[in-house]
């Protein structure tokens, strides 16, 4: 068996479509108009497509569960909230914060409230503490990761 890929359902295929092009840079992989895989490693279905195909009222597929998200890694997260914050449309889970292990993330909501977490690549954060004066013991306690992979960077 081989796992494909995440699927999320939209209401508004060209709505969804611009927001991951535009907001996250995605490239679409196969657009089948009511369904879209990204090269990413995810797709998107038309809500009213997808109800008919699990046989399930679209009345029943709720959005903004928050029960699952889907994570980018973006190497220059400074230009990315900048672009973010000229965005009046998006709906934060929260602003920037940076997770116990060093890790700076911001989540907020897609147009069809599926939470979406943008954070630095590990590499990244480990280059960020070292420049800031951790040393490796200090830096790979922080964030979780070995200290052999923490040694690539210093």
């Amino acid at each position: 068996m081989k796992f494909i890929c995440p699927l999320i359902v939209v209401n508004n295929m060209e709505i969804s479509r611009n927001f991951y092009e535009k907001v996250l840079n995605q490239k679409i992989q196969y657009d089948f108009g009511e369904n879209i895989s990204f090269e990413g490693g995810f797709a998107i279905h038309l809500k009213s497509h997808f109800s008919d195909l699990i046989s399930v009222n679209k009345n029943n597929i709720i959005q903004k569960s928050n029960n699952s998200e889907l994570y980018f890694e973006e190497e220059d997260l400074d230009s990315f909230l900048q672009k973010l914050k000229g965005m009046d449309s998006i709906e934060y889970v929260h602003k920037l914060k940076e997770q116990p292990w060093g890790q700076r993330v911001i989540r907020f909501y897609d147009p069809d409230m599926h939470i979406v977490e943008v954070g630095e690549p590990m590499e990244s954060v480990v280059k960020r503490l070292l420049n800031e004066g951790l040393s490796v013991e200090e830096t790979s306690k922080r964030t979780l990761m070995p200290e052999e992979f923490v040694r690539q960077f210093s």
